[in-house]
């Protein structure tokens, strides 16, 4: 990571709000910086919702475009960043929804050949992962995205998705449940 990136990423939570200002003040500038600290963020997120790079990358595109048109609906409750992985997951379980057919299409090898968004600590064989996460829906892949790559607490997990934490929190258990079942049926078969 470049010194600017990682200035760019370390941006702290009142300098965001200004940047957002600024944004809304016709500063293209500062959009740009917001873009540039969140654009791999939503595209890890948004490949872990929809398994398919180009897929992944139109939904950063739609992502960034909603949310420059609503800037001046975002009311700071929260981070920027929380609102805009809101956006981006909506974004991408629409995508997701739009183009179901072309999921059905996508054998599980090819899904199994997409690199996963992170790093992976608990020794799973990563093609069974990547396959059993590609048969979740997307609402699942999102949860487990946000919780496991992005590593958001519940609480932002909530905001992005639009729960509460604790309907999150169920979200999460319910996701790990069928991933584990989806696992078990991937070690099982052949």
């Amino acid at each position: 990571m470049t010194s600017e990136a990682a200035e760019i990423a370390n941006i702290p939570f009142d300098e965001e709000t200004a940047l957002v200002r600024r944004c809304l003040a016709g500063d293209a500038a500062a959009f740009d910086r917001l873009y540039a600290r969140y654009r791999d963020k939503v595209y890890v997120l948004a490949m872990g919702i929809l398994m398919n790079p180009d897929d992944a990358a139109d939904a950063v595109q739609e992502t960034f475009s909603l949310a420059y048109r609503n800037l001046p609906k975002f009311r700071a409750k929260s981070r920027f960043g929380t609102w805009l992985f809101r956006i981006a997951v909506n974004s991408a379980i629409q995508f997701s929804r739009r183009h179901k057919y072309r999921s059905r299409l996508t054998s599980l090898d090819d899904a199994a050949a997409v690199p996963a968004p992170g790093g992976d600590e608990r020794n799973f064989d990563e093609g069974a992962l990547r396959a059993a996460m590609a048969c979740l829906k997307p609402e699942d892949r999102a949860v487990l995205t946000l919780f496991y790559w992005e590593g958001l607490p519940l609480e932002e997990i909530g905001e992005s998705l639009g729960c509460a934490p604790n309907a999150a929190k169920t979200r999460l258990y319910r996701a790990r449940e069928r991933l584990r079942s989806q696992l078990r049926k991937e070690s099982a078969s052949p």
